[in-house]
């Protein structure tokens, strides 16, 4: 799998430009914002989009989505359902954050535990990595041993659990029951900061500890 890190906002969230090299066909991953950014950089690679992936249903991770769903004529994917309450409360968040007001969004397809999304040859598997939100889900290509974590995993750090339906005892579990089994040379991809490994956080996450 190729990808490209595409900062947007002033959360400086990572939206992921990820593509198959074989076939070209790419998917952009939680475009919280800055959609003419993101627009660019991926006509920059030459690749055709075929859907937009989400992690979860915060605004700076959704907050393009539907603009750029437009755009390119594909399907929204993702989270699970039980993000549904925080798609549904965009325009709250809106405000809340000071962002330009956002509509309520409804993915075209929610996803669940065990399946898989296709990106051109490229397998994404879906684990449910609840905590951060109820609904967060993480993309697990395993060939590559590239993980797109979201907001569940940072590089010395765990996702904010004090929002509405926040677990932190979920997400710690979830960590280390769901991610770190993937294996120690996995490389994860955040919501926010730069990557890291699952074998550099089990050893040195002060959360992990």
């Amino acid at each position: 799998m190729n990808y490209q890190t595409i900062p947007v906002t002033a959360f400086s969230q990572n939206c992921s430009l990820i593509w198959c090299p074989v076939t070209l066909q790419a998917a952009i991953v939680d475009p919280g914002g800055d959609a003419e950014k993101i627009k660019t950089q991926t006509t920059a690679k030459g690749v055709t989009v075929t859907q937009i992936l989400l992690t979860h249903g915060h605004l700076d991770h959704v907050g393009a989505a539907a603009e750029l769903a437009a755009f390119y004529a594909v399907p929204v994917v993702g989270p699970h359902k039980a993000d549904a309450f925080w798609l549904e409360g965009l325009p709250m968040q809106s405000q809340m954050f000071g962002f330009p007001e956002c509509a309520p969004l409804t993915p075209d397809r929610w996803l669940e535990e065990g399946e898989v999304v296709h990106v051109g040859d490229i397998s994404l598997e879906v684990l449910l990595c609840p905590g951060h939100t109820p609904g967060h889900i993480v993309f697990f290509d395993r060939a590559s041993r590239l993980l797109i974590s979201g907001d569940v995993i940072f590089s010395g750090g765990v996702g904010r659990t004090d929002f509405p339906q926040g677990s932190h005892s979920d997400l710690i579990a979830a960590i280390k029951n769901k991610l770190l089994p993937l294996g120690d040379d996995v490389t994860f991809l955040p919501g926010h900061g730069p990557s890291s490994t699952l074998g550099r956080e089990r050893i040195s996450n002060p959360f992990l500890q």
